[in-house]
């Protein structure tokens, strides 16, 4: 779901002095096995760098996780383009890929950022706005814990040559879209042809991705039914990528040269997906959203060290 732009905002840090006096408390949530790890800042006091990042996410030393949502309220949100969206949205989704970049969006992420903003009573609708890097996202409550976030229109990504996909041995030609993020998507013969994933796709040209690719591999399991394997910037493979499952179903939409309203199911490591596009192409995501867990930070998972 995912940039890996190093521009980590402008509101300003806190002395060290000053964070060890403060409890930073924390959630654990997921999206069909998208991790994240969310940190409220109502004051908009935190500046998260990304070392912090990279000590919270850690899977053996730190918490754990794909990822770290900070809730802030959007006005002082300290990114000027963000900020203008507060009369919309007044929450905005602060999303951190694990390796400390920075994201556009992440369609998972929307989705438990929206299930914590519900549960902790900060929003009480059914339906509301989230500000994120990607623009204002409408958000719709459903049964049973899950959400829908209308993710708006697709943008096919321009490249002189035809975009491909190399891993080890294997070739691809795919194709290029970004929702924001950017995104390359094969279709494979089996998602095992994608091999373990340890180390990132070649995909080329470099040109058409001057901020790396997010990349999927798909199978047709049926009529409107995919499945799919993603290999994340700044995270690696991970159980889902709600952007990715929207790149996807954009795809095989294309690939089956359908028309009219859609709908497509996309089943990832961690559960199922559904993807509709309109006719006139916006998109929206739908499905789960879980907190599975609540605490307190370690100083020493914030202080700089």
């Amino acid at each position: 779901m995912r940039s890996s732009r190093s521009r980590l905002g402008t509101t300003k840090l806190k002395p060290n002095a000053y964070a060890r006096r403060m409890s930073i408390t924390f959630a654990k949530g997921h999206g069909t096995g998208n991790d994240f790890v969310i940190i409220p800042d109502d004051a908009g006091q935190l500046l998260i760098t990304a070392e912090q990042v990279r000590r919270i996410t850690d899977r053996r030393k730190g918490i754990g996780a794909d990822g770290i949502l900070r809730v802030v309220p959007t006005a002082l949100a300290g990114d000027a383009d963000v900020a203008a969206l507060a009369d919309v949205a007044p929450w905005f989704m602060d999303y951190r890929n694990a390796d400390g970049s920075i994201a556009e969006m992440c369609g998972n992420g929307v989705r438990v950022f929206a299930h914590f903003l519900r549960t902790t009573g900060r929003v009480t609708s059914d339906e509301f706005i989230v500000a994120t890097r990607g623009g204002a996202k409408h958000v719709s409550v459903l049964e049973d814990g899950h959400y829908s976030v209308a993710m708006g229109l697709s943008h096919p990504i321009s490249s002189d040559a035809p975009i491909s996909v190399r891993v080890g041995g294997h070739v691809w030609t795919g194709s290029g879209v970004e929702l924001p993020n950017p995104h390359a998507v094969v279709f494979v013969q089996s998602l095992e042809d994608a091999g373990t994933l340890l180390e990132a796709p070649t995909v080329a040209p470099a040109a058409a991705y001057p901020h790396g690719a997010n990349v999927e591999f798909v199978v047709e399991v049926a009529d409107r039914h995919v499945a799919m394997r993603v290999f994340e910037r700044g995270v690696g493979e991970t159980l889902s990528c709600g952007t990715g499952a929207c790149a996807v179903a954009w795809a095989a939409r294309r690939r089956a040269d359908a028309s009219g309203d859609t709908s497509w199911r996309v089943d990832v490591p961690g559960g199922t997906l559904t993807v509709d596009e309109d006719e006139r192409g916006m998109i929206t995501l739908s499905g789960p959203a879980e907190i599975v867990a609540t605490g307190v930070l370690s100083p020493d998972m914030w202080i700089a060290r």
